[in-house]
């Protein structure tokens, strides 16, 4: 690599990272993108996109990132496939500092993460083995698959009150399975759990396996206290035990919350960082949805942009 100060870096590749890319490229920014290790982001591994505006029939998932990347690279946008391991935000110059796995280091004016968030599982070979058949973390995103049909969540924060209670609007019977005797989540979650009366919370309760070939058929849960097994008849499983941001390698330089997700200035995209802007769910721990972060893609583009006009670098 050349001493060559770059405009842009993109330092991850779903749908934050490709429209960041697609808004830099337009503004002649010459965005470099290196794609991480899964390229596209959590939508390579979910089969049917409904609820993406513009795809009136769904869409694959990976197709759907092909797609955003063809856009992308079609403006001029770089792709590498390449992962980011280390960087450095404090050269007390006008850029950034960001290695690859291979040890090449590249420099930059502007620095976009949407390096996104992981779903925690339970670790399961069946859970695995049936993810997008019937396994998901993401009520708000496959719910819609399961109207009319029993459902499992597993969990007891927020997270979960908030999926099951989703779920109950569309599904005749929500059981939540509980690994303690009580709720992890907030009061008033609590409430409307206890309020809906399709909810079956399942206390002290914890999975053994997920039941099914080809598609989920059932769960079989296991009380923690007695050991009893019982078999749950339900065609889809919600897994709602939390993300984890993929922000590890930006700790002691980015200002972020105890759960890791970056803080950015209300109603931006910039961190403590000049320079240096995060969309996506790396920022987002609330709604963490494939267009809302393509909002947050574009936001961090522009928000890059004026800088780089700003400090006189454009």
């Amino acid at each position: 690599m050349s001493d060559k100060i770059h405009k842009c870096l993109i330092i991850g590749s779903g749908p934050a990272g490709y429209t960041a890319a697609i808004y830099a490229a337009r503004a002649n920014m010459a965005p470099v993108l290196f794609t991480g290790p899964e390229p596209g982001g959590q939508l390579i591994t979910t089969t049917d996109v409904e609820n993406y505006p513009g795809y009136p029939g769904g869409i694959g998932g990976p197709e759907m990132m092909e797609e955003f990347r063809q856009q992308a690279e079609r403006f001029g946008t770089e792709v590498r496939y390449e992962m980011i391991s280390k960087v450095d935000f404090s050269t007390g110059e006008n850029y950034h500092r960001v290695w690859t796995d291979s040890g090449e280091e590249w420099k930059a004016y502007t620095i976009i993460i949407s390096t996104g968030a992981s779903a925690k599982y339970l670790g399961l070979e069946s859970e695995k083995r049936l993810l997008n058949n019937g396994v998901s973390a993401c009520a708000v995103c496959d719910g819609f698959f399961y109207r009319g049909k029993e459902v499992a969540v597993v969990g007891g924060g927020d997270t979960a009150a908030e999926e099951a209670t989703y779920l109950a609007k569309l599904c005749p019977r929500v059981h939540l399975i509980v690994r303690r005797d009580e709720l992890r989540a907030s009061k008033i979650m609590q409430e409307r759990v206890f309020k809906t009366e399709n909810i079956t919370v399942h206390w002290n309760t914890e999975t053994e396996e997920v039941l099914g070939d080809g598609k989920v058929n059932g769960v079989r849960v296991f009380n923690n206290k007695t050991g009893e097994k019982t078999v749950l008849p339900v065609e889809g499983f919600f897994v709602a035990i939390g993300h984890k941001p993929n922000t590890d390698i930006f700790k002691g330089f980015i200002t972020m919350d105890e759960t890791g997700y970056i803080k950015t200035v209300p109603g931006s995209t910039r961190t403590n960082i000049p320079g240096v802007f995060a969309s996506g769910d790396a920022q987002d721990n609330v709604y963490r949805q494939a267009v809302t972060a393509a909002g947050t893609g574009c936001m961090a583009a522009l928000d890059a942009e004026r800088y780089l006009v700003a400090e006189g670098m454009v």
